[in-house]
Parts: C-alpha cells; sequence; structure tokens
C-alpha cells in the first residue's frame, strides 16, 4: 500500500466510517452448492482517536494534550475534510 493509501485509510478511520458485513450458509444440494442464507450487518465505526494523533502528530507536539483538545483538533481536522471534499466535488 503506498503513502498516500496509508493516509487516506488513517483520514478514514479518524473520521469514522459505515461498513457492512455479509455472512452466507451454504447446503450442497444433488452435488451442487446452494445459497441458504444471506445475512447482511450493517455498522458504523465511531472515530477512532489515535488516528487523529496520528494525523495530528505533524502538526506539534501533541503527547501533551488532554482529551477534550485532542477532540477539539480532531473537530477541526473533520472540518478540514470536509471542505477539501466539497472543493474536490
Amino acid at each position: 500500500m503506498s503513502d498516500e493509501g496509508v493516509k487516506k485509510a488513517l483520514i478514514r478511520c479518524a473520521v469514522g466510517f459505515d461498513t457492512s458485513e455479509v455472512v452466507e450458509e451454504y447446503t450442497m444440494d444433488e452435488g451442487e452448492l446452494k445459497l441458504v442464507k444471506r445475512k447482511v450487518t450493517r455498522r458504523d465505526v465511531p472515530p477512532d482517536i489515535k488516528a487523529v494523533k496520528m494525523l495530528l502528530d505533524g502538526e506539534g507536539d501533541i503527547d501533551g494534550m488532554s482529551d477534550e483538545e485532542l477532540q477539539e483538533r480532531r473537530k477541526k481536522l473533520i472540518e478540514m475534510l470536509k471542505e477539501n471534499n466539497d472543493e474536490q466535488d
């Protein structure tokens, strides 16, 4: 994975995302596999503060920041990302 791909994945984790998981159950019928049950589960993955810390690492010393300060920086980062997405659309 390229550095850009890693950064995009890190941003995705920092802002949270939706995902779905598919579970399929099969049975053998007359020598062929037949789908018996298919379950799709959608879930919301919340933002990860560790990912935010990693993104902000280049912006100065974040080790001494409180959780509240990090949450505020996270909000600013999300706003910047939304603005960037709006500009690309």
